[in-house]
Protein backbone atom coordinates (compact mmCIF):
# COMPACT_ATOMS: atom_id res chain seq x y z
CA UNK A 1 0.00 0.00 0.00
CA UNK A 2 1.39 3.39 -1.28
CA UNK A 3 1.16 6.22 0.96
CA UNK A 4 -0.51 9.51 -0.20
CA UNK A 5 3.07 11.10 -0.47
CA UNK A 6 3.93 8.57 -2.70
CA UNK A 7 0.62 8.57 -4.54
CA UNK A 8 1.42 12.08 -4.81
CA UNK A 9 5.13 12.18 -5.72
CA UNK A 10 3.92 8.97 -8.89
CA UNK A 11 1.16 11.52 -10.02
CA UNK A 12 3.74 14.20 -10.74
CA UNK A 13 6.27 11.96 -12.40
CA UNK A 14 3.42 10.62 -14.75
CA UNK A 15 2.76 14.16 -15.66
CA UNK A 16 6.27 14.88 -16.26
CA UNK A 17 6.89 11.15 -17.87
CA UNK A 18 3.83 10.27 -19.34
CA UNK A 19 1.72 13.72 -19.66
CA UNK A 20 4.28 16.26 -21.52
CA UNK A 21 7.11 13.97 -21.59
CA UNK A 22 9.63 16.66 -20.89
CA UNK A 23 12.61 16.47 -23.03
CA UNK A 24 16.61 17.90 -21.57
CA UNK A 25 16.79 21.49 -22.44
CA UNK A 26 13.16 21.82 -22.97
CA UNK A 27 10.61 24.78 -21.56
CA UNK A 28 7.91 24.09 -19.32
CA UNK A 29 4.64 26.05 -19.26
CA UNK A 30 2.29 25.27 -16.28
CA UNK A 31 -0.90 26.20 -15.84
CA UNK A 32 -2.51 25.91 -12.68
CA UNK A 33 -5.21 27.25 -10.19
CA UNK A 34 -2.95 28.74 -6.68
CA UNK A 35 -4.53 26.00 -4.79
CA UNK A 36 -2.92 23.30 -6.68
CA UNK A 37 0.67 24.75 -5.81
CA UNK A 38 1.92 21.63 -3.91
CA UNK A 39 1.19 19.60 -6.41
CA UNK A 40 3.00 22.26 -8.84
CA UNK A 41 5.81 21.77 -6.93
CA UNK A 42 6.49 18.22 -7.01
CA UNK A 43 5.81 18.56 -10.88
CA UNK A 44 8.14 21.43 -11.32
CA UNK A 45 10.81 19.21 -8.92
CA UNK A 46 10.28 16.34 -11.39
CA UNK A 47 10.65 18.17 -14.55
CA UNK A 48 14.06 20.03 -13.62
CA UNK A 49 15.25 16.41 -12.34
CA UNK A 50 14.00 15.09 -15.67
CA UNK A 51 16.27 17.87 -17.58
CA UNK A 52 14.06 20.80 -18.29
CA UNK A 53 15.47 23.92 -19.23
CA UNK A 54 13.32 26.71 -18.08
CA UNK A 55 9.54 26.12 -16.23
CA UNK A 56 7.21 28.80 -15.98
CA UNK A 57 4.01 28.88 -13.55
CA UNK A 58 1.07 30.91 -14.83
CA UNK A 59 -1.02 30.81 -11.73
CA UNK A 60 -4.61 31.33 -11.44
CA UNK A 61 -6.93 31.99 -8.36
CA UNK A 62 -11.14 31.60 -8.59
CA UNK A 63 -12.13 33.95 -5.83
CA UNK A 64 -10.07 36.52 -7.61
CA UNK A 65 -12.01 35.43 -11.22
CA UNK A 66 -15.25 36.19 -9.31
CA UNK A 67 -14.60 39.28 -8.19
CA UNK A 68 -13.66 40.08 -11.38
CA UNK A 69 -17.02 39.23 -12.75
CA UNK A 70 -19.38 40.36 -10.40
CA UNK A 71 -17.62 43.98 -9.91
CA UNK A 72 -15.20 45.04 -13.31
CA UNK A 73 -16.99 46.81 -15.99
CA UNK A 74 -18.50 45.06 -19.13
CA UNK A 75 -15.93 46.47 -21.56
CA UNK A 76 -12.90 44.65 -20.01
CA UNK A 77 -14.71 41.59 -21.38
CA UNK A 78 -13.92 42.51 -24.80
CA UNK A 79 -10.20 43.69 -24.11
CA UNK A 80 -8.05 40.81 -25.31
CA UNK A 81 -5.80 39.30 -23.25
CA UNK A 82 -2.78 40.23 -26.28
CA UNK A 83 0.77 39.66 -24.14
CA UNK A 84 -0.27 36.91 -23.00
CA UNK A 85 -0.92 35.49 -26.44
CA UNK A 86 1.90 36.74 -28.00
CA UNK A 87 3.97 34.84 -25.70
CA UNK A 88 2.28 31.55 -25.29
CA UNK A 89 2.06 31.33 -29.41
CA UNK A 90 6.20 32.10 -29.61
CA UNK A 91 6.60 29.52 -26.39
CA UNK A 92 4.60 26.43 -28.78
CA UNK A 93 6.40 27.54 -31.78
CA UNK A 94 10.04 27.51 -29.93
CA UNK A 95 9.59 23.95 -28.92
CA UNK A 96 7.64 24.22 -24.93
CA UNK A 97 5.34 21.83 -23.78
CA UNK A 98 2.23 22.85 -21.93
CA UNK A 99 0.61 21.41 -18.82
CA UNK A 100 -2.44 22.28 -17.26
CA UNK A 101 -3.73 21.47 -13.76
CA UNK A 102 -7.14 21.78 -13.18
CA UNK A 103 -10.26 21.30 -10.73
CA UNK A 104 -14.29 21.43 -11.13
CA UNK A 105 -16.15 24.11 -9.43
CA UNK A 106 -19.55 24.33 -11.41
CA UNK A 107 -21.15 27.21 -9.75
CA UNK A 108 -18.28 29.41 -9.70
CA UNK A 109 -20.02 31.90 -12.08
CA UNK A 110 -23.60 31.09 -10.83
CA UNK A 111 -25.62 34.59 -11.11
CA UNK A 112 -22.93 36.10 -13.31
CA UNK A 113 -24.89 37.80 -16.26
CA UNK A 114 -23.98 35.77 -19.00
CA UNK A 115 -23.31 37.91 -21.41
CA UNK A 116 -20.25 38.68 -19.59
CA UNK A 117 -18.92 35.25 -19.55
CA UNK A 118 -19.30 35.09 -23.46
CA UNK A 119 -17.62 38.23 -24.11
CA UNK A 120 -14.78 36.92 -21.58
CA UNK A 121 -14.84 33.58 -23.74
CA UNK A 122 -14.55 35.07 -27.15
CA UNK A 123 -12.13 37.50 -26.47
CA UNK A 124 -9.74 35.43 -24.36
CA UNK A 125 -10.38 32.39 -27.65
CA UNK A 126 -9.93 35.03 -30.55
CA UNK A 127 -6.30 36.25 -28.86
CA UNK A 128 -5.62 32.82 -28.00
CA UNK A 129 -5.99 31.48 -31.26
CA UNK A 130 -3.12 31.11 -33.10
CA UNK A 131 -1.52 29.22 -29.88
CA UNK A 132 -4.50 26.65 -29.50
CA UNK A 133 -4.24 25.70 -33.49
CA UNK A 134 -0.62 24.96 -32.49
CA UNK A 135 -1.64 22.49 -29.73
CA UNK A 136 -4.82 21.07 -31.62
CA UNK A 137 -2.39 20.48 -34.59
CA UNK A 138 -0.17 18.53 -31.95
CA UNK A 139 2.84 20.81 -33.32
CA UNK A 140 3.80 21.51 -29.07
CA UNK A 141 2.96 18.65 -26.74
CA UNK A 142 0.81 19.35 -24.12
CA UNK A 143 -1.23 17.39 -21.00
CA UNK A 144 -4.24 18.32 -18.68
CA UNK A 145 -4.50 16.62 -14.98
CA UNK A 146 -6.44 17.19 -12.39
CA UNK A 147 -6.33 17.96 -8.65
CA UNK A 148 -8.61 17.51 -5.90
CA UNK A 149 -9.59 20.87 -4.85
CA UNK A 150 -11.87 21.22 -1.56
CA UNK A 151 -14.53 22.57 -3.70
CA UNK A 152 -14.77 19.95 -5.85
CA UNK A 153 -14.78 17.18 -3.75
CA UNK A 154 -17.50 18.89 -1.82
CA UNK A 155 -19.07 18.36 -5.17
CA UNK A 156 -18.21 14.92 -6.08
CA UNK A 157 -18.67 14.21 -2.44
CA UNK A 158 -21.78 16.24 -0.77
CA UNK A 159 -22.72 13.35 1.51
CA UNK A 160 -19.20 12.70 3.00
CA UNK A 161 -18.02 14.11 6.18
CA UNK A 162 -16.30 17.17 5.37
CA UNK A 163 -13.15 16.16 7.13
CA UNK A 164 -13.44 13.32 4.27
CA UNK A 165 -13.97 14.57 1.49
CA UNK A 166 -10.66 16.03 -0.19
CA UNK A 167 -8.91 12.76 0.90
CA UNK A 168 -11.81 10.57 -0.92
CA UNK A 169 -11.34 13.12 -4.01
CA UNK A 170 -7.57 12.33 -4.55
CA UNK A 171 -8.09 8.38 -3.78
CA UNK A 172 -10.50 8.44 -6.45
CA UNK A 173 -7.73 10.44 -9.18
CA UNK A 174 -4.85 8.50 -8.11
CA UNK A 175 -6.58 5.20 -8.99
CA UNK A 176 -7.99 6.79 -12.08
CA UNK A 177 -4.60 7.43 -13.47
CA UNK A 178 -2.81 4.70 -11.97
CA UNK A 179 -0.75 6.44 -9.53
CA UNK A 180 -1.32 4.28 -6.96
CA UNK A 181 0.52 1.47 -8.65
CA UNK A 182 3.99 0.71 -7.54
CA UNK A 183 4.75 1.06 -11.24
CA UNK A 184 2.60 3.54 -13.01
CA UNK A 185 4.57 4.33 -16.01
CA UNK A 186 4.52 0.77 -17.23
CA UNK A 187 0.92 0.43 -16.40
CA UNK A 188 0.28 3.21 -18.36
CA UNK A 189 2.48 2.34 -21.24
CA UNK A 190 0.36 -1.23 -21.09
CA UNK A 191 -2.68 0.86 -21.33
CA UNK A 192 -1.94 3.03 -24.37
CA UNK A 193 -0.76 -0.48 -25.76
CA UNK A 194 -4.54 -1.57 -25.68
CA UNK A 195 -5.85 1.71 -26.68
CA UNK A 196 -4.02 1.40 -29.71
CA UNK A 197 -5.04 -1.61 -30.74
CA UNK A 198 -8.50 -0.51 -31.01
CA UNK A 199 -7.47 2.29 -33.22
CA UNK A 200 -6.04 -0.17 -35.70
CA UNK A 201 -8.70 -1.88 -36.03
CA UNK A 202 -11.32 0.75 -36.77
CA UNK A 203 -8.26 2.46 -39.09
CA UNK A 204 -8.79 -0.60 -41.12
CA UNK A 205 -11.86 -0.72 -41.07
CA UNK A 206 -12.76 2.84 -42.64
CA UNK A 207 -16.54 2.95 -41.52
CA UNK A 208 -17.97 5.39 -43.71
CA UNK A 209 -20.77 6.68 -41.07
CA UNK A 210 -21.36 5.34 -37.30
CA UNK A 211 -25.30 4.79 -36.17
CA UNK A 212 -25.63 5.20 -32.76
CA UNK A 213 -28.61 4.23 -30.69
CA UNK A 214 -30.31 4.44 -26.97
CA UNK A 215 -32.81 6.17 -25.59
CA UNK A 216 -33.28 9.50 -26.35
CA UNK A 217 -30.21 8.89 -28.60
CA UNK A 218 -31.01 8.26 -32.89
CA UNK A 219 -27.80 10.02 -34.96
CA UNK A 220 -26.05 9.17 -38.13
CA UNK A 221 -22.49 10.65 -38.09
CA UNK A 222 -20.81 10.65 -41.66
CA UNK A 223 -16.78 10.79 -41.15
CA UNK A 224 -14.70 12.41 -43.59
CA UNK A 225 -12.26 10.43 -46.26
CA UNK A 226 -9.13 10.03 -44.86
CA UNK A 227 -10.04 10.22 -41.06
CA UNK A 228 -7.32 8.84 -38.48
CA UNK A 229 -9.06 7.15 -35.33
CA UNK A 230 -6.80 8.59 -32.43
CA UNK A 231 -5.87 7.81 -28.76
CA UNK A 232 -4.83 10.50 -26.21
CA UNK A 233 -1.28 9.79 -26.89
CA UNK A 234 0.16 11.77 -29.61
CA UNK A 235 3.13 12.69 -31.66
CA UNK A 236 4.77 16.78 -31.44
CA UNK A 237 5.78 18.37 -34.80
CA UNK A 238 9.91 17.66 -33.29
CA UNK A 239 9.09 13.37 -33.17
CA UNK A 240 8.40 13.01 -29.45
CA UNK A 241 5.59 11.33 -27.52
CA UNK A 242 3.01 12.84 -25.01
CA UNK A 243 -0.14 12.12 -23.81
CA UNK A 244 -2.78 15.00 -23.70
CA UNK A 245 -4.38 13.96 -20.45
CA UNK A 246 -4.44 11.80 -17.82
CA UNK A 247 -6.53 9.48 -17.05
CA UNK A 248 -7.84 8.51 -20.99
CA UNK A 249 -9.74 5.53 -22.44
CA UNK A 250 -11.46 6.55 -25.29
CA UNK A 251 -10.22 6.42 -29.08
CA UNK A 252 -11.66 9.34 -31.36
CA UNK A 253 -12.13 11.12 -34.54
CA UNK A 254 -13.50 13.57 -36.19
CA UNK A 255 -16.92 13.83 -37.72
CA UNK A 256 -17.33 15.20 -41.65
CA UNK A 257 -18.66 19.13 -40.62
CA UNK A 258 -22.04 18.54 -42.58
CA UNK A 259 -22.34 14.82 -42.28
CA UNK A 260 -24.41 14.47 -39.32
CA UNK A 261 -28.53 14.17 -38.85
CA UNK A 262 -30.41 13.39 -35.73
CA UNK A 263 -31.14 13.86 -32.23
CA UNK A 264 -28.57 13.07 -29.01
CA UNK A 265 -29.32 13.25 -25.85
CA UNK A 266 -26.59 13.90 -22.80
CA UNK A 267 -26.13 11.10 -20.05
CA UNK A 268 -24.24 13.69 -17.96
CA UNK A 269 -24.00 16.96 -16.51
CA UNK A 270 -21.60 19.30 -18.32
CA UNK A 271 -19.93 21.77 -16.10
CA UNK A 272 -18.52 24.81 -18.75
CA UNK A 273 -17.99 28.29 -17.62
CA UNK A 274 -18.25 28.19 -14.20
CA UNK A 275 -21.77 26.74 -14.80
CA UNK A 276 -23.76 23.44 -15.10
CA UNK A 277 -25.96 22.35 -18.50
CA UNK A 278 -28.05 18.96 -17.65
CA UNK A 279 -30.66 17.16 -19.38
CA UNK A 280 -30.03 18.38 -22.90
CA UNK A 281 -30.99 17.38 -26.33
CA UNK A 282 -29.32 18.19 -29.37
CA UNK A 283 -31.01 18.08 -32.65
CA UNK A 284 -28.82 17.90 -35.93
CA UNK A 285 -29.40 18.49 -39.58
CA UNK A 286 -26.70 18.58 -42.43
CA UNK A 287 -24.32 18.87 -39.04
CA UNK A 288 -25.37 21.91 -37.78
CA UNK A 289 -27.67 21.96 -34.41
CA UNK A 290 -30.80 23.40 -35.09
CA UNK A 291 -32.21 22.60 -32.39
CA UNK A 292 -31.75 22.07 -28.33
CA UNK A 293 -33.35 22.05 -25.24
CA UNK A 294 -32.02 21.86 -21.48
CA UNK A 295 -33.30 21.14 -17.83
CA UNK A 296 -30.23 23.21 -16.90
CA UNK A 297 -28.36 25.64 -18.01
CA UNK A 298 -30.14 26.18 -20.86
CA UNK A 299 -28.78 29.79 -21.51
CA UNK A 300 -25.54 28.88 -21.10
CA UNK A 301 -25.82 26.17 -23.77
CA UNK A 302 -27.23 28.74 -25.89
CA UNK A 303 -24.23 30.98 -25.17
CA UNK A 304 -21.98 27.73 -26.02
CA UNK A 305 -23.52 27.34 -29.47
CA UNK A 306 -23.13 31.29 -30.40
CA UNK A 307 -19.47 31.24 -29.89
CA UNK A 308 -19.17 31.46 -33.76
CA UNK A 309 -20.28 29.30 -37.29
CA UNK A 310 -18.27 26.87 -35.92
CA UNK A 311 -19.71 26.23 -32.30
CA UNK A 312 -23.06 25.03 -34.04
CA UNK A 313 -20.95 22.19 -35.45
CA UNK A 314 -19.34 18.63 -34.47
CA UNK A 315 -15.53 18.20 -34.27
CA UNK A 316 -14.90 15.42 -32.55
CA UNK A 317 -16.54 11.59 -31.97
CA UNK A 318 -14.76 9.70 -29.16
CA UNK A 319 -15.82 5.78 -28.22
CA UNK A 320 -15.64 4.62 -24.54
CA UNK A 321 -16.80 1.77 -23.06
CA UNK A 322 -19.00 1.39 -20.39
CA UNK A 323 -16.80 -0.72 -18.30
CA UNK A 324 -14.55 1.64 -18.14
CA UNK A 325 -12.48 2.04 -14.87
CA UNK A 326 -13.96 5.73 -14.26
CA UNK A 327 -17.24 4.48 -15.70
CA UNK A 328 -17.65 1.52 -13.56
CA UNK A 329 -16.26 3.73 -10.31
CA UNK A 330 -19.99 5.33 -10.41
CA UNK A 331 -18.26 8.49 -9.90
CA UNK A 332 -20.20 11.73 -10.94
CA UNK A 333 -17.02 14.29 -11.03
CA UNK A 334 -18.35 17.22 -12.93
CA UNK A 335 -15.20 17.64 -14.44
CA UNK A 336 -15.05 17.10 -18.24
CA UNK A 337 -11.75 15.57 -17.84
CA UNK A 338 -12.87 13.01 -16.10
CA UNK A 339 -16.56 12.55 -16.73
CA UNK A 340 -15.37 11.96 -20.65
CA UNK A 341 -13.77 9.31 -19.64
CA UNK A 342 -16.57 7.33 -18.38
CA UNK A 343 -18.77 7.51 -21.36
CA UNK A 344 -18.75 7.94 -25.39
CA UNK A 345 -18.73 11.68 -26.51
CA UNK A 346 -18.81 14.08 -28.80
CA UNK A 347 -17.43 17.56 -28.94
CA UNK A 348 -19.08 20.64 -30.26
CA UNK A 349 -16.67 23.06 -31.95
CA UNK A 350 -13.26 22.60 -33.68
CA UNK A 351 -11.65 19.31 -35.11
CA UNK A 352 -8.52 18.05 -34.64
CA UNK A 353 -6.45 18.31 -37.42
CA UNK A 354 -4.12 15.10 -36.46
CA UNK A 355 -7.95 12.97 -36.81
CA UNK A 356 -6.97 13.53 -40.80
CA UNK A 357 -4.59 12.12 -42.91
CA UNK A 358 -1.84 14.64 -43.59
CA UNK A 359 -3.99 17.19 -41.99
CA UNK A 360 -1.60 18.57 -39.67
CA UNK A 361 0.16 19.55 -42.98
CA UNK A 362 -3.11 21.45 -43.97
CA UNK A 363 -4.15 24.93 -44.51
CA UNK A 364 -7.08 25.96 -42.80
CA UNK A 365 -8.62 26.13 -46.39
CA UNK A 366 -7.86 22.35 -47.28
CA UNK A 367 -9.01 21.12 -43.96
CA UNK A 368 -12.34 22.85 -44.55
CA UNK A 369 -12.43 21.59 -48.20
CA UNK A 370 -12.24 17.74 -46.27
CA UNK A 371 -14.97 18.66 -44.37
CA UNK A 372 -13.10 19.58 -40.58
CA UNK A 373 -15.20 22.07 -38.63
CA UNK A 374 -13.27 24.82 -37.40
CA UNK A 375 -14.10 27.10 -34.11
CA UNK A 376 -13.06 28.42 -31.26
CA UNK A 377 -14.76 26.69 -28.85
CA UNK A 378 -14.14 22.69 -28.63
CA UNK A 379 -16.52 21.57 -25.88
CA UNK A 380 -16.88 17.84 -25.34
CA UNK A 381 -20.09 16.38 -23.77
CA UNK A 382 -21.26 12.57 -22.67
CA UNK A 383 -23.93 10.66 -24.49
CA UNK A 384 -22.73 7.49 -23.98
CA UNK A 385 -24.98 4.67 -21.68
CA UNK A 386 -24.75 1.17 -20.91
CA UNK A 387 -27.85 0.71 -23.42
CA UNK A 388 -26.07 2.63 -26.29
CA UNK A 389 -25.65 0.76 -30.02
CA UNK A 390 -23.30 1.21 -32.29
CA UNK A 391 -23.02 0.44 -36.00
CA UNK A 392 -20.18 1.23 -38.26
CA UNK A 393 -21.51 1.12 -41.99
CA UNK A 394 -19.63 0.59 -44.40
CA UNK A 395 -19.41 1.92 -48.01
CA UNK A 396 -21.50 -0.97 -49.33
CA UNK A 397 -23.68 0.66 -46.41
CA UNK A 398 -23.56 -2.85 -44.38
CA UNK A 399 -24.41 -2.45 -40.68
CA UNK A 400 -21.29 -3.67 -38.47
CA UNK A 401 -21.68 -4.02 -34.93
CA UNK A 402 -18.94 -1.51 -32.68
CA UNK A 403 -20.48 -1.35 -29.77
CA UNK A 404 -23.59 -2.99 -27.80
CA UNK A 405 -25.04 -2.54 -24.73
CA UNK A 406 -22.26 0.70 -24.07
CA UNK A 407 -19.54 -2.06 -24.59
CA UNK A 408 -17.57 -2.82 -27.47
CA UNK A 409 -18.74 -5.48 -29.21
CA UNK A 410 -15.91 -7.96 -29.76
CA UNK A 411 -13.31 -8.53 -27.53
Amino acid sequence: MLSFSQKLENYALLAVKIGVNIQPGQTLVVNADIASAELVRLVVRKAYESGAKLIKVNYADEITTRIRYDLAPSESFLEAPKHHAEEMEELARDGAAFLSIVSANPGLLSGVDPQRITDNQRTTRQALAPYRELLMGNHASWSLIGFASPVWAATVFPEAPAEDQVQLLWDAIFKAVRADQPDPVAAWEKHLGGLKERCAVLNAKKYRKLHYTAAGTDLTIELPEGHIWCQAGAVNGRGVSFLANLPTEEVFTAPLKSGVNGKVSSTKPLSYGGKVIDNFTLTLENGKITEYTAETGRDTLASLLAIDEGSAYLGEVALVPHHSPISESGILYYNTLYDENASSHLAIGAAYAFTLQEGVSMTKEQLAAYGMNQSLSHVDFMMGSADMNIDGITDEGTAEPIFRNGNWARG
